[in-house]
This record gives C-alpha cells, sequence and structure tokens, in this order.
C-alpha cells in the first residue's frame, strides 16, 4: 500500500515539474519574441524614422509670402527629414526676408516639420521713384523699409509720409537716431491715430553738427511745426492745440500768419514770412 503511495506521488510531481518547465519556455519565448519587437521598433524609432523624409510640414505665414516660397527660401524639399534639417540655419535664411520680421522653426520627433513666421508691420512710409513714378517704401517700427506698394493703396494713405531721405530701398535702415521716431509713430498709431491722421507729412532734416530734426506738415493748416526728434502723443497734442489757436482765434488788421512754430526749445516760438 505504501508502494503505491510512493509512485502515486513521484508521478504526480513528475507531471508538475513537466508543466513547469513547459511554462518556463513558454515564458522565454516570449520574453525573447517581445524583446525583439521593442529592438526592431526602437531600431526604427531612433534608427530609421529620422532620415525618413517628413510626413508634415505646417507652414504659419502670411499673405505676402507663399506658402512654395517659404519652402524653396529655407531650403526644405521632398527629401528633407528630421536629421538632415537645421532649425537654426533655416531660421536664418527666412529672417533675412525683408518682409519677415522673424521666424520660428520647430522639429518635432520623428517626422514633423513646423515654420512660423511673423510680418513686419508698416509704421510710416518714405517715397521712392520706380519707372519714373512715386511709390511707397514701407518702413517698420525697427526702422527696416521692406515693402514697396502701391501708391493707390489705402494702406499707404493711412500711414505717415517720412520724407528727407534719399533714395530708400528694401532692406536699407533708418540711421539708429531715428529708429526712436518709427517706434513712437508705431505707439501713436495704436494709441491715438487720429493724432498722426492730421499730419500728413514729417520731414526729416539733418543738424549741421549732429542729429535731426523734423518738420511736421498738418493737413487743415498751412502752417508747419519745427520739433526736436522726439516726438509724442503730447508733442502732437500740443501742436495742434496751437496750430487751432493761430488758425481760429480772432487777429488784428496788422497780423502776420507765422509760417513756421519751433518747439525745439520745449515752448512755441514762430517765425513770420516777409510780407508780400
Amino acid at each position: 500500500m505504501s508502494t503505491d503511495y510512493y509512485y502515486a506521488a513521484s508521478d504526480d510531481y513528475s507531471v508538475k515539474r513537466k508543466s513547469a518547465g513547459k511554462i518556463e519556455k513558454g515564458l522565454k519565448r516570449l520574453i525573447i519574441i517581445a524583446a525583439v519587437i521593442i529592438a526592431a521598433h526602437i531600431i526604427w524609432l531612433f534608427g530609421v524614422s529620422p532620415f525618413i523624409p517628413f510626413s508634415t510640414i505646417d507652414v504659419h505665414g502670411f499673405s505676402d509670402l507663399q506658402r512654395n516660397n517659404v519652402l524653396t527660401i529655407a531650403g526644405i524639399d521632398e527629401y528633407s527629414s528630421f536629421i538632415s534639417t537645421n532649425t537654426k540655419i533655416i531660421q536664418e535664411k527666412l529672417s533675412a526676408v525683408a518682409l519677415v520680421e522673424s521666424a520660428v522653426v520647430i522639429k518635432r520627433f520623428p517626422d514633423r516639420l513646423s515654420i512660423f513666421l511673423y510680418p513686419r508691420e508698416p509704421a510710416a512710409v518714405a517715397l521712392t521713384n520706380v519707372n519714373s513714378k512715386q511709390v511707397p517704401v514701407y518702413i517698420d517700427r525697427h526702422g527696416v523699409f521692406f515693402k514697396i506698394g502701391n501708391s493707390d493703396s489705402q494702406e499707404y494713405m493711412d500711414l505717415p509720409v517720412l520724407s528727407g531721405i534719399d533714395n530708400p530701398q528694401i532692406n536699407m535702415r533708418l540711421p539708429t537716431a531715428l529708429v526712436s521716431l518709427v517706434e513712437s509713430l508705431a505707439v501713436i498709431s495704436s494709441n491715438s491715430p487720429e493724432l498722426l491722421s492730421a499730419i500728413s507729412e514729417i520731414r526729416i532734416e539733418r543738424k549741421t553738427w549732429d542729429g535731426f530734426d523734423l518738420v511736421l506738415f498738418p493737413v487743415h493748416s498751412s502752417i508747419r511745426v519745427r520739433i526736436e526728434n522726439n516726438l509724442t502723443e503730447h508733442t502732437l497734442r500740443y501742436m495742434l492745440l496751437m496750430l487751432n489757436v493761430f488758425e481760429n482765434e480772432p487777429k488784428p488788421l496788422d497780423y502776420q500768419k507765422p509760417y513756421e512754430i519751433d518747439f525745439r526749445s520745449g515752448m512755441g516760438s514762430y517765425k513770420i514770412g516777409e510780407q508780400s
């Protein structure tokens, strides 16, 4: 009886051992298969896909610079990939375009590229000759001449005109001392556009020794105004108030209308022309 029990226990142990061996072999096979799959995925992800051409290229630009032009300037074609694309070089190429104020290029692993372009916004215009015709050249708040426009454009009509600039061309820059002028024009245009609409022209005149004067020509007055190169909303309001006094207040019989008011000293003094 005891012998029969011994053989039964031995057989049961043998069955359990064989079963455990099969499970162990199965687990080893699963681990090997999983390791192969993971290794293949890693090889594909890091060794193959970065060399595959971009599947998605997003260009966030503006109407004056079309997508195809952007990609051509950037040097992006159907073979460009994550590995072959240098975002810093592309940003430099796009930022060199006159119409572009700044560019941001982002690669997203493994096969996506995004380009963000921010256009220059006009703060003023100057006039230049093209084919014996005067046309506007737009200037941004950094003093960059970035686009030649249409003389009939409403956008041009709404911007202050800067004169006294010799032969302005695309990609030219205003002298450093005048950049603050276009920065001020951009601020005034945003906050108080009605003030700038009262000025038809701002003439830049170089001083004998150093710096610049600004000569402003009002829309509704023949009296011009001379100021330092420091245009502010306060200056414009004071100027318009003083012009209103000269234009609308009752005048004596011997009154001589001034041809220029000088604000450079901080107080308005005026010049009277010779009587005809």
